[in-house]
């Protein structure tokens, strides 16, 4: 099982990990605003996600981590 996560106060929705992503499951969080105003990104379906790190690696301020659990 896999665990991604955001550290979604530092996310500044430049979407560039969603733009990688093979399986198209990263999506700006609508119901969320971190406190620079921001929608942060989120999982949309953390089942389908294969932990190939490539949102992780794109990401220009390190706010993805991703565990095997």
């Amino acid at each position: 099982m896999i665990r991604l996560t955001f550290d979604t106060e530092r996310c500044k929705a430049c979407e560039l990990c969603a733009a990688v992503c093979p399986k198209h499951i990263l999506a700006l969080n609508a119901d969320l605003v971190n406190l620079k105003g921001y929608h942060p990104m989120g999982c949309i379906d953390m089942a389908s996600c294969i932990a190939c790190a490539s949102c992780a690696k794109m990401c220009p301020d390190s706010v993805i981590t991703i565990e095997k659990i």
